[in-house]
């Protein structure tokens, strides 16, 4: 069994993907989010982009943990399985500001088998995502043999992540 330590919310490699795009005055304010949205955000957090430069295309990340069944199976819904039951990775979305995906970064994977999802090529798919349609492994996400886990939580987690966000935004 995994040790599911807490998510690290400020993964060195956010920071500084956030600096690169805006220079070294860059913050992250996370943002409220109301009761009945935050019940779908079970391992994450969503913040706002605050920079001195107006021409990022980051203006929202959301930073979280994807709870995946083992390689043998589970009966439990996404991000809902006991740890015994599930493994896990770490990963943050940059979205802009209508709420589109503009790039996908895992960052911590746990999980034993499926990390070819980590692969920067197969994530570009989700560039400009805006949740209007649903994501399907196998039809408009290229599904991985041998990652079949792992792609369908991953796929299952960012659709799910861009519209939560588009509910953020429209609170406001």
């Amino acid at each position: 069994m995994l040790c599911q330590a807490s998510v690290d919310y400020f993964p060195k490699s956010l920071l500084s993907e956030l600096k690169k795009e805006n220079g070294d005055d860059v913050a992250l304010k996370e943002l409220n989010v109301l009761p009945e949205i935050a019940r779908t955000i079970h391992f994450g957090k969503f913040y706002e982009v605050q920079a001195s430069s107006n021409f990022s295309l980051t203006k929202y990340v959301y930073v979280g943990r994807v709870n995946t069944c083992r390689a043998g199976g589970c009966t439990l819904s996404h991000n809902n399985k006991p740890e015994g039951e599930s493994e896990f990775f770490d990963y943050y979305i940059f979205f802009d500001t209508a709420a589109s995906v503009q790039r996908v970064k895992i960052y911590n994977y746990q999980a034993s088998h499926g990390q070819e999802v980590t692969s920067t090529n197969w994530l570009k798919q989700f560039k400009n995502y805006d949740g209007k349609e649903e994501l399907v492994a196998g039809k408009n996400i290229d599904a991985i043999s041998g990652a079949t886990i792992s792609v369908d939580a991953t796929t299952f987690d960012i659709e799910l992540k861009t519209n939560t966000l588009r509910k953020i935004i429209e609170q406001f």
